[in-house]
């Protein structure tokens, strides 16, 4: 997906709108390898958006853990 940054846009902020965690800036830069010197957007500036495969965190105990029976 692309998307045009808006005035002000930084990588964190972007990765919070799009992946809902700041800590995602690291997908944002490698598919996007010609701005990563850009700290702040300026308004216009089109940048890639890669899916990422959301990880899952189980629910309940490990098998090893739940009772059998």
């Amino acid at each position: 997906m692309k998307y045009t940054t808006a005035q002000g846009d930084m990588w964190d902020s972007i990765a919070h709108k799009f992946y809902g965690d700041v800590n995602r800036i690291d997908v944002l830069i490698s598919a996007n390898p010609e701005h990563r010197k850009v700290y702040i957007f300026s308004a216009g500036t089109e940048i890639e958006i890669p899916e990422i495969e959301e990880k899952t965190i189980p629910s309940g105990l490990p098998p090893w853990k739940n009772a059998s029976g």
